[in-house]
């Protein structure tokens, strides 16, 4: 018995260290967020209606505010005039509406896109655009595409040999609820960045963005305040 039990509490920190080496994949800087403690917010246009368009234009707003920034990801794509592509709801007050067109010149409309979404109740979730739907529950959303992982798969369009390499940064939801965010820092395929949520739990999981991609989070010192890009997803803490 004592024999069972020792080897019992070697499997289980075994598990727990291999999870943790999953997360911290040197190819990737990624950050969980617990929803219940922590607080995450989309923010897209300062008080005076101008893009914050970078980390630092936000950082500076926040601690105006008494707020001090804690992670920051640019979260979704966005238009020339720096607007949201599809859909984006900011407050619980829809911005832009759900796009349901079907062309095929760019990675938001590599089929299926999706949505990624916050809840009143602090639940986050990535569906697929056909499958969204409109609640008055939805405080925070952005869509974007394609879907890195539908229902525990990667996307069927992914190939292990492609030849198409970039930045990338996503988003997922683990088992436990929590929401895992990770880009890429270098370049990467698609199937090898969803093959990374995958291996995380995430039954669902969606690309934000390319080239662009920026990521704050000065805890594993990596600090990116440039850029010049579109709807920003980002965890704040108020200030002691």
């Amino acid at each position: 018995m004592k024999h069972l039990i020792v080897a019992i509490i070697l499997m289980l920190m075994t598990s727990c260290t291999s999870s943790a080496q999953q997360i911290d994949d040197d190819r990737f800087i990624s950050h969980v967020v617990d929803l219940k403690t922590q607080t995450l917010k989309f923010y897209l246009k300062d008080s005076l209606g101008n893009n914050y368009s970078n980390f630092l234009n936000l950082k500076t707003s926040l601690e105006h505010d008494n707020q001090s920034l804690i992670f920051a990801m640019n979260g979704g794509m966005y238009l020339r005039d720096g607007s949201p592509q599809g859909l984006y709801i900011e407050n619980g007050i829809t911005k832009t509406p759900l796009d349901t067109l079907n062309k095929l010149k760019t990675n938001f409309y590599l089929k299926p896109n999706g949505v990624f979404y916050l809840t009143n109740d602090n639940k986050g979730a990535v569906c697929q655009t056909s499958e969204y739907k409109a609640s008055s529950t939805i405080t925070y959303a952005t869509q974007s595409g394609p879907m890195l992982v539908i229902n525990d798969s990667i996307h069927p369009i992914f190939k292990k040999d492609s030849k198409h390499f970039n930045v990338r940064n996503g988003v997922g939801v683990l088992p436990n609820g929590n929401l895992i965010f990770a880009m890429s820092k270098d370049t990467i395929t698609l199937y090898d960045f969803a093959d990374f949520f995958k291996t995380q739990g995430c039954k669902n999981a969606l690309y934000l963005d390319g080239f662009v991609s920026r990521t704050y989070l000065p805890k594993k010192k990596w600090v990116q305040l440039d850029g010049n890009f579109g709807v920003i997803i980002a965890e704040t803490k108020h200030m002691n």
